[in-house]
């Protein structure tokens, strides 16, 4: 199952919700540059809806840590 990236706009908060597999390869790609597009905007909080995810492999966990650090180095809040 491929991953789906929507994002949405609540308040002050860039939403990007996820469903589908997190997995090595298109997906954790996929995700990577969704957070670095988001993060680079301007928005400062981020919220990663895993609600639709159904499975995350090693590859996929990396991804969300690394999604933590860039965040983080932007001065960007990320919470899931």
């Amino acid at each position: 199952m491929a991953l789906n990236i929507e994002k949405r706009l609540r308040g002050d908060v860039i939403i990007i919700g996820l469903s589908g597999n997190i997995t090595l390869g298109e997906a954790s790609g996929a995700l990577r540059d969704a957070v670095k597009e988001t993060a680079g905007s301007g928005s400062k909080k981020i919220l990663l809806d895993l609600g639709g995810v159904s499975y995350i492999d090693s590859a996929g966990l990396g991804e969300l840590v690394g999604a933590y650090a860039t965040c983080e180095r932007q001065g960007v809040k990320l919470k899931l």
